[in-house]
C-alpha cells in the first residue's frame, strides 16, 4: 500500500481540480483547498470547478476553504499561479509536518526574487521536501482522463519514484527524476517561447516559420538549462521539449493564444482578456537572468521587449530576422 493515501491539493482552478481527479482515480483520498469561498461553495454544491465546467470531481475529493484541512495529508500538490506560490507556502510554514513532500505544479520563476518555484518552497517551508511536477498536459485533457505523461522530480530518487507511483494510473503516467532544476526550467521557459510561437501564428508567417521558431526556441531553452545545471535528458524529455511542442502548437495554451492575439495586433491588455498568462510574468525575469549570465536568448529577449513596450511586434520580428548568419549549434 502506498504511503501517500491522503493527498492535499492547494488551488481549485482548472489544473488543481484536474490533479485532484487524477489522484483520486489512483485511489487516493483527496482534500482540495480553494482560496476563494465562492469557489468552495460552487464545488461543494455542483461537484465541479468553475474553471472546468462539465468535469465532475471524483467522489474521493473533498473540497475545503480552510488550509488547515490539508495539513494532515501525506503529500501536497500546490497548483496555484507561480507568483502566488510564496504567499501559499508562507501560510503552510508554521503548520506543516516535518519532511512533508510539497509538489509544485506551477510553471514559472518568481519575478521579484528570480527564484525557481522549489526554491520559494524551500525558503518559506524549510521542513518540507520540495518536488516539481511538469510536462505536456492541458487541464481539460487530464480531467477527462485522456492519456498524459509528465515528469515528477524530487532530489531524493526514492521519494520521486514513490510519489510518481502514488499519482500514476492507466491514463496518467508520471516519469520520475532527480533533476528538479531541469524540470522547472523547461516548464518556465516554454511559456515565454509559446508566446513567440503564437505571435508567428497570429501574424500568419506560415508553418515553416513556426517550425523554425520552435526549434530555435528549444535551442534557447537548452542553453539556459545547461547554464543552470539541468541535464540534457531532462531538457529533451517530457518537461522540456515535450511541453514546448504542446504549448507552441495548441490554442488550448493560454500563452500561445495570448501570442496569437498580439500577432493579430491586439495590445497586451486586450490579448490577456483578464486571464492569467504565466509567460507574461516569466518573460522579463527569464530575459534578465539570461543577460546576466551571458546566455544568448534572442527570442525570449524579443518577447520581453514586446511585453515591456520597447518593441512592437513587427520590430521584434525584424530584430530576429536581421540577426547575422551563423553556424547552427
Amino acid at each position: 500500500m502506498s504511503a501517500f493515501q491522503h493527498i492535499g491539493v492547494l488551488g481549485a482552478g482548472a489544473w488543481g481540480s484536474a490533479l485532484a481527479n487524477i489522484a483520486a482515480r489512483a485511489g487516493r483520498r483527496i482534500t482540495l483547498w480553494a482560496r476563494d469561498p465562492r469557489v468552495t461553495e460552487t464545488i461543494a454544491r455542483w461537484r465541479e470547478s468553475p474553471k472546468l465546467p462539465g468535469m465532475r470531481l471524483e467522489n474521493l475529493v473533498t473540497v475545503t476553504g480552510s488550509i488547515d484541512d490539508v495539513l494532515d495529508a501525506a503529500a501536497l500538490l500546490v497548483a496555484v499561479p507561480s507568483q502566488a506560490m510564496r504567499s501559499v507556502a508562507s501560510a503552510l510554514a508554521p503548520l506543516l509536518h516535518q519532511r512533508t513532500p510539497v509538489i509544485v505544479c506551477a510553471k514559472g520563476i518568481e519575478r521579484r526574487t528570480r527564484r525557481f518555484m522549489t526554491e520559494v518552497v524551500a525558503e518559506c517551508v524549510p521542513q518540507a521536501e520540495p518536488a516539481i511536477l511538469s510536462g505536456p498536459s492541458f487541464a481539460a485533457d487530464v480531467a477527462r482522463g485522456l492519456p498524459t505523461a509528465v515528469t515528477l522530480a524530487a532530489r531524493d530518487e526514492a521519494l520521486a519514484g514513490t510519489l510518481a507511483a502514488a499519482l500514476g494510473s492507466s491514463t496518467f503516467r508520471p516519469y520520475h527524476s532527480t533533476d528538479v532544476r531541469g524540470v522547472e526550467i523547461g516548464g518556465a521557459a516554454k511559456n515565454v517561447l509559446a508566446i513567440a510561437a503564437g505571435i508567428v501564428e497570429g501574424r500568419r508567417l506560415g508553418p515553416s516559420a513556426a517550425a523554425a521558431l520552435t526549434t530555435r526556441g528549444f535551442a534557447e531553452l537548452v542553453r539556459f538549462g545547461r547554464a543552470f545545471g539541468a541535464r540534457a535528458e531532462t531538457l529533451t524529455g517530457l518537461s522540456g521539449l515535450g511541453d514546448l511542442i504542446l504549448t507552441c502548437s495548441s490554442r488550448q495554451s493560454r500563452n500561445f493564444s495570448f501570442g496569437i492575439a498580439l500577432g493579430e495586433g491586439r495590445s497586451v491588455d486586450e490579448a490577456q482578456r483578464g486571464k492569467l498568462v504565466e509567460g507574461v510574468f516569466t518573460a522579463f525575469v527569464l530575459a534578465d537572468m539570461a543577460k546576466e549570465r551571458g546566455i544568448e536568448m534572442p527570442i525570449a529577449a524579443a518577447v520581453a521587449a514586446v511585453l515591456g513596450g520597447r518593441l512592437d511586434v513587427d520590430g521584434a520580428i525584424e530584430s530576429l530576422l536581421s540577426r547575422p548568419f551563423r553556424a547552427e549549434a
